[in-house]
């Protein structure tokens, strides 16, 4: 029986890897938070396995457990000291060419966002409908395109303010 646990388990996180993986980018600031972010959310989602009864989507699920553990951990992450990493590797956050500056300067504006705006901008840049997206958020799918509107007007007003 645990075999077949694991089984669907492996299955899940194959058919949502992407998906954890971009929370885990839209929350993390180096390659070293991506992978931490990314364990913490497996394990979450392993703890959470048993319990969940689909009566959301497993792609709802998935999200919402894996936004709940990225903003969890950024607000803890906000409480430790500071410290200075000690190793130097090639980081995809610091390529040249200019569509890579592109995304990055968007990721930086995004990342300044409160966590739940943050949230929001992944869904919508994931191509999740409203319904959805007010599904994993806890809003209503009206709540949800209001939201980003002024989202979208503040990204606007911070390009321009750099």
């Amino acid at each position: 029986m645990n075999n077949d646990k694991e089984h669907q388990f492996e299955l899940l996180v194959r058919e949502h890897k992407r998906t954890i993986y971009t929370v885990c980018y839209m929350f993390s600031h180096n390659k070293a938070e991506v992978d931490d972010l990314f364990q913490e959310i497996l394990i979450r989602l392993w703890n959470g396995f048993d319990h969940y009864e689909g009566r959301s989507s497993a792609r709802t699920w998935v999200y919402r457990v894996a936004l709940n553990t990225a903003i969890n951990q950024d607000k803890k992450e906000r409480r430790r000291i500071e410290t200075v990493p000690l190793t130097v590797d090639i980081n995809p956050f610091e390529a040249d060419d200019p569509k890579s500056q592109q995304v990055r300067k968007l990721h930086d504006l995004i990342s300044q966002l409160e966590l739940i705006d943050r949230s929001l901008v992944l869904l919508w840049l994931e191509g999740i409908s409203y319904d959805e997206i007010g599904a994993i958020i806890g809003i209503t799918p009206n709540n949800v395109g209001v939201r980003l509107a002024r989202i979208k007007e503040k990204l606007i007003s911070m390009s321009k303010k750099q």
